[in-house]
C-alpha cells in the first residue's frame, strides 16, 4: 500500500514539475457517485476519486489517467485506465466527454461511461454525469 502512495505521488509529482498544470475539481452523479480532484497537463487529466452517498465503511478511492483523445477549446473526449480500491475493486476503463459551453471556460460539464473489473467474473460498467470546475483558466 505504501509503494502505490509512493508511486502515485511521485507521478503526481513529475506531471506538476514538467509543464503548465491545471487544478480541477469534479462531482460525478450516478448510483456509485464520486467527486475528483486532478489536473490537466499536457493532454492527460489525472484524477483522484473518492465516493460520495456511502457509509464510511463502504468508502473507496480511484486513480484514473485519462488521455485527451479529442482536444478543442470547448470541449475534449478522453480515454484512460485507473485502478479502484474496496468496493468493486480493480480495474476501471473510463471514456469521457467534458464540455465547457461558458465564455470563460472555468466551469464545464461531463458524462463518462467506465467499465470496472476485479478481475474475476465480476464486471461493472458505470455510467455518470457532472460538473468540473476549473481554478484557473487556460493559458
Amino acid at each position: 500500500m505504501k509503494l502505490k502512495v509512493f508511486l502515485t505521488l511521485l507521478l503526481l509529482f513529475l506531471f506538476a514539475n514538467n509543464g503548465y498544470c491545471q487544478l480541477f475539481a469534479s462531482y460525478h452523479q450516478s448510483a456509485t457517485s464520486f467527486a475528483g480532484v486532478g489536473f490537466e497537463v499536457w493532454r492527460f487529466t489525472p484524477e483522484v476519486r473518492v465516493s460520495t452517498n456511502v457509509f464510511v465503511d463502504d468508502f473507496s478511492a480511484e486513480f484514473v489517467l485519462p488521455f485527451k483523445v479529442v482536444s478543442k477549446e470547448d470541449f475534449y473526449v478522453d480515454f484512460g485506465a485507473g485502478y479502484r480500491t474496496k468496493n468493486f475493486n480493480g480495474l476501471v476503463v473510463p471514456l469521457g466527454i467534458s464540455a465547457f459551453p461558458f465564455e470563460q471556460k472555468k466551469m464545464g460539464f461531463q458524462a463518462e461511461v467506465a467499465a470496472i473489473s476485479d478481475f474475476t467474473s465480476s464486471a461493472h460498467i458505470r455510467g455518470s454525469w457532472g460538473i468540473v470546475y476549473r481554478f484557473w483558466e487556460k493559458r
